[in-house]
């Protein structure tokens, strides 16, 4: 979804209540839609980051001199993946006023992905902190990659939604 005031309405329809959002707690994990990782995506990272290594940039270089079979992805290309993913995915909470991203526990890079591979999200709520007008969730992540039998990565996300205050 490119247009933005698509994705939000998008949004706006997997809106749920604080009671039904406890729920998913330990649930059935959220998956995301397949993303396209193409090497102008890889290039425009590279370009933002400048991280012009050989492996993301030069696929006859990589080809020859990688066990890739040409380019991959920047391993925080990969991480930095998990939003628009749990964009597609994730529900929202009713009274969100702005999500945060609030940090990682841990991330781990376990397998490449190549130009051209498809990705999508995987992700599990194992626990949540209510406050009076926020809400900490703590997310078990993975890009998972078309056709390999491990993910991209795995990592411990928290979210912060920051909630308008209840109605009186």
């Amino acid at each position: 979804m490119t247009d933005p005031s698509a994705a939000e309405a998008a949004l706006r329809q997997r809106l749920v209540a604080i009671e039904t959002y406890r729920t998913y707690v330990d649930g059935e994990p959220f998956v995301s839609d397949w993303l396209t990782v193409d090497q102008p995506m890889i290039d425009m990272f590279a370009s933002a980051t400048r991280d012009h290594q050989f492996i993301h940039v030069d696929p006859e270089r990589a080809r020859a001199e990688t066990p890739f079979g040409g380019t991959i992805a920047h391993g925080f290309l990969t991480l930095s993946l998990l939003s628009p993913l749990a964009f597609d995915a994730l529900p929202g909470v009713e009274r969100t006023r702005m999500g945060i991203n609030y940090g990682f526990e841990e991330v781990r890079f376990l397998t490449p992905v190549r130009s051209g591979a498809r990705v999508r999200g995987r992700f599990t709520l194992r626990g949540i902190t209510e406050r009076a007008v926020s809400l900490q969730s703590s997310w078990e992540a993975a890009v998972e990659i078309e056709g390999a039998p491990k993910p991209a990565l795995t990592a411990r996300w928290i979210t912060l939604a920051v909630l308008e205050p209840p109605a009186a």
